[in-house]
Formats: C-alpha cells, structure tokens, sequence
C-alpha cells in the first residue's frame, strides 16, 4: 500500500473519488475535488495531476470507454463495478494520453486503487483489462 504521503497518489484518490461523484451528480469539477480532498483527508496533494486527471478523463472518456469495451469484451461496461471503471479510466489516460510517466508506475497505481477501493478481485480485474490495454495499444518493438 502507498505511503499517505505520497502526493501523486492522494492526487490519483482525489482524481478517483471526484470522478466516481460524477457519476452521480452534476457538481464543478473544483467543488468536487474540494470535497474529495476533505473527505479522504489524505495529507498532501499533488492538485495539479488531480486536476489533470480529472479533466483529462472527462475530455476522453468516450475514447477511454471504447478501449475498455475492446480490452475487456467480455464485460460490458454496465456490469463493471463503477469503482473498477473509474480506476480503469485514469489508469488508460495515464497510460494513452497523459504526460509522460512509466506504464509500470500507471499500472501499479491503477491496481494499488483497486486494493483501496475495490472489491476482493477489483485489482486482478484491473490488472487484466491494464494488460490487455498493453498488448492492444502500447505493443513493444
């Protein structure tokens, strides 16, 4: 489990739980993150990478959603846990469209989400559809 301290990790809990609110409510993304940041009292933050991740989920979902259909076919996004697809969004913009960070270091994160949040296989799920999204879109030379 990441240290508390870790502020691109509270960044990426803040980025989790202020993109799960949307899910449910129609809220400016700022008063979400406020909210977020308050109720997981999770110390420092790294806001900009929240505020990154935030706004590039929400500019790319509908491309992020189709490469979770295509990674994970046999598990339509309705029938996703909405903590898993949160975590799978952020985890493929890191990965696709974010700035430059290791793939390893997306993934990891990604699964270490999946510990916190998720259900007893959120993170084997997480793992698996993040492998796939590899293999799919990132093949090695």
């Amino acid at each position: 489990m990441k240290v508390s301290t870790d502020q691109r990790h509270n960044a990426r809990k803040v980025a989790l739980c202020a993109i799960f609110s949307f899910l449910f409510s129609d809220i400016d993304n700022e008063t979400i993150a406020q909210f977020a940041i308050s109720t997981l009292s999770c110390g420092d933050v790294d806001l900009e990478l929240a505020k990154e991740l935030v706004s590039g989920v929400e500019k790319n979902n509908t491309q992020i959603d189709d490469i979770i259909r295509k990674s994970a076919p046999e598990w339509p996004l309705e029938k996703v846990s909405k903590v898993d697809l949160v975590i799978l969004r952020i985890a493929i913009y890191e990965l696709l469209y974010g700035k430059e960070i290791p793939d390893k270091v997306a993934i990891d994160e990604a699964v270490e989400l999946a510990k916190e949040f998720g259900n007893d296989t959120s993170s084997k799920f997480v793992n698996g559809v993040l492998g796939n999204v590899m293999e799919l879109y990132k093949p090695t030379v």
